[in-house]
């Protein structure tokens, strides 16, 4: 069965046993994770959401994506500032979708 979820501010399209990367959750890796912000779940389309369906997952990892630098620079005025950056993830295996 497929679903489509809401965390983080993005959606995500999952089925049973697939591995994702989401904005940062809390808890460790082994932690259970429900989204109960179902828009869609096989056939059944939600009104923002579904209320009696739910995702369970399981935190695999926490971590950082690769760094990215930012670099401002203004011609003519002798400004230049670079900068780093590195967006933490949670890594997550769907296990069942309710």
């Amino acid at each position: 069965m497929k679903a489509i979820i809401e965390t983080g501010g993005k959606q995500y399209s999952v089925s049973e046993g697939m591995e994702i990367f989401v904005e940062k959750l809390d808890g460790v890796a082994g932690d259970k994770v429900t989204f109960d912000k179902v828009l869609m779940a096989g056939d059944k389309v939600g009104r923002p959401y579904l209320a009696d369906v739910k995702v369970v997952g399981e935190i695999v990892k926490q971590g950082k994506q690769r760094k990215i630098k930012i670099f401002k620079y203004n011609s003519k005025k002798n400004y230049h500032k670079t900068q780093g950056h590195r967006q933490p993830y949670t890594k997550v295996v769907i296990k069942t979708i309710k």
